[in-house]
């Protein structure tokens, strides 16, 4: 068969499936289907008695939690000998790892936005405008037309919360509780927002923000110019209602906050539990302060990050034995997973985001960006002990979460869903797994492509790329840092690897990428404070002096603005 007709028969069998109203995935995933398609069904039968005794068991399909966390290298969690070398421990996390699955080749994006949006509806982020990292003002957020898990769990008659870090933009259709979740406390933006305050302004970690501890500038012209007046740093809201600012935007709010998502977690749980309702809930916490003072020290590294785990990791063994206690460990998946790789790029001093085994970090393609510390746990279902040498990607949990939850006709199937269904993998574990691939993009670039143990990367391929020799070819197993490329893997990998790009674009060409949703900052907020009001009276003043329309402003893509990302992007 010609590679052209390959291309075809791919192409004519997505067609066929999306008529058919069935999920849309890549291309790639049709290939495997093909050849590995007969013994899939007969796991999927298998696995469908299964969930359906375990339901007809609890009376309900499984209740589903889900921590998401910051800027961690795989092996610095869940691999207690690692943490000796580096002086911390996270004891709750590794008894996870121990009694669950641990995944080896969990790949997440490359930084914080683009990885909480994949998660939430499992799809590519540069698909919808999310692959880029926003700061306030932003503007732009995760778009209505979006369909997260929540929605899709929601309409299977699941409950859904979600309590913590959000990051999913600035406007009103991309806060939680319009995006599916019951209930939500969230923050709009990232951790960077703990030094928006006077004391941090006093301490130089920010300069010029605070114009009033300043004497008078006489040379200022534009206020409030530059700074991001009337920004609004958590949220709380319920589905179909106007969501409220809560607490603030001190430190000290900052450093409530953690706490709070811990406390109205654990009360989700405990009324979904009382309502005898299947529950899903994110608690995904800032973790990092960057005004923390630890006095005394809580590990004996003595770094930000170390002396910042234990609340998190205390947390798990709370939750852990909140779920037993109830009664609800044994119908009730726990996944905990890392964002993205450490901050290695020129990071705070005394912070410790540990490097580990991988080159690279936040804001790269190289594995040590987007390869994490992630676990499952599900007592009774999930056997302990298990380490997976799987390929899965975050937008899988999308899929895998709705087949578990007998949610899967609620997936969109007008457009391409990159997730695919890996409860054989969670179930059966190691070796069952669905996916040998990933795509990588870096904003709206492909940065590199995943293919079993080779790796290809697309950016930065050395100067003699246009000779046909490109210095890009590297096999993980033998170089996992991706320093040494590989003359051998290019000549007989290159055009395979040209011809998994050539169907990802053609499907790209098919359901092409849109833009994020844009508007006002911070509006739908019962209490907004005057400042906050005034963002949009602000644009709609100077925009009426201006040739163009606030639409026009707002829909307007900035050139080069994907290339300003978060912390090294």
């Amino acid at each position: 068969m010609s590679v052209q007709s390959h291309l075809i028969m791919i192409w004519l069998l997505c067609i066929t499936l999306n008529v058919e109203g069935q999920v849309v995935h890549d291309a790639e995933f049709y290939i495997l289907k093909m050849q590995n398609g007969e013994r899939w069904d007969q796991e999927d039968a298998e696995l469908e008695q299964r969930l359906q005794q375990l339901r007809q068991k609890y009376g309900q399909p499984p209740n589903i939690v889900f921590l998401l966390w910051d800027d961690t290298a795989f092996g610095a969690v869940g691999f207690p000998a690692l943490q000796k070398n580096f002086g911390y421990s996270t004891p709750n996390l590794n008894q996870m790892a121990s009694e669950g699955i641990n995944f080896t080749r969990m790949y997440s994006e490359p930084s914080c936005t683009p990885t909480r949006a994949a998660a939430l509806t499992g799809r590519l982020p540069v698909r919808y405008g999310m692959g880029e990292v926003g700061m306030p003002h932003e503007f732009s957020g995760l778009r209505a037309e979006e369909v997260t898990i929540a929605e899709v769990l929601s309409q299977a008659g699941y409950t859904t919360g979600f309590f913590g870090k959000g990051h999913l933009g600035d406007i009103e259709e991309s806060y939680l509780h319009n995006q599916g979740f019951d209930e939500a406390l969230f923050t709009p933006m990232n951790q960077i927002t703990s030094l928006f305050n006077p004391q941090a302004n006093v301490a130089n970690a920010v300069l010029g923000m605070f114009p009033e501890i300043y004497p008078p500038d006489p040379y200022r012209l534009d206020s409030p110019g530059l700074i991001p007046a009337g920004w609004v740093m958590n949220i709380e809201g319920k589905k179909g209602q106007p969501g409220r600012e809560w607490c603030g935007t001190s430190n000290e709010c900052f450093a409530k906050f953690d706490p709070e998502a811990e406390q109205r977690t654990l009360a989700f749980i405990r009324r979904s539990a009382e309502q005898k309702k299947p529950f899903f809930v994110a608690y995904w916490p800032n973790l990092l302060n960057f005004m923390a003072m630890y006095n005394p020290k809580r590990s004996v590294a003595g770094l930000m990050v170390a002396d910042a785990f234990p609340a998190m990791d205390n947390f798990v063994g709370v939750l852990m034995q909140e779920l037993k206690s109830l009664g609800l460990a044994e119908n009730t998946l726990f996944v905990a997973m890392a964002d993205n790789g450490p901050m290695v790029h020129s990071p705070p001093a005394g912070w410790g985001m540990l490097p580990m085994l991988y080159r690279g970090g936040k804001g790269d393609f190289t594995e040590g960006g987007v390869r994490v510390p992630a676990f499952a746990w599900w007592p009774g279902t999930i056997e302990a002990g298990q380490t997976a040498g799987d390929i899965i990607h975050i937008t899988d949990l999308y899929t895998t979460f709705a087949r578990l939850g007998g949610a899967t006709d609620a997936i969109p199937t007008d457009r391409v869903v990159d997730g695919l269904d890996q409860t054989a993998l969670f179930l059966n574990g190691d070796t069952y797994g669905r996916r040998d691939y990933v795509f990588i993009y870096t904003g709206k670039e492909l940065g590199a492509t995943v293919k079993g143990r080779y790796k290809r990367h697309w950016l930065g391929a050395g100067e003699v790329a246009g000779s046909g020799m490109p210095e890009a070819y590297y096999d993980i197993y033998m170089d996992p840092r991706e320093e040494s490329p590989q003359l051998v893997p290019l000549i007989y990998t290159q055009g395979q690897f040209n011809h998994m790009v050539a169907r990802h674009r053609l499907f790209k060409r098919k359901y092409p990428d849109v833009a994020s949703g844009k508007g006002i900052p911070y509006t739908g907020l019962a209490n907004a404070r005057p400042e906050t009001q005034a963002i949009g009276e602000r644009v709609r003043a100077v925009i009426s002096e201006m040739p163009f329309t606030v639409e026009d402003y707002l829909e307007y893509q900035i050139p080069g603005a994907d290339k300003v990302g978060d912390w090294g992007d």
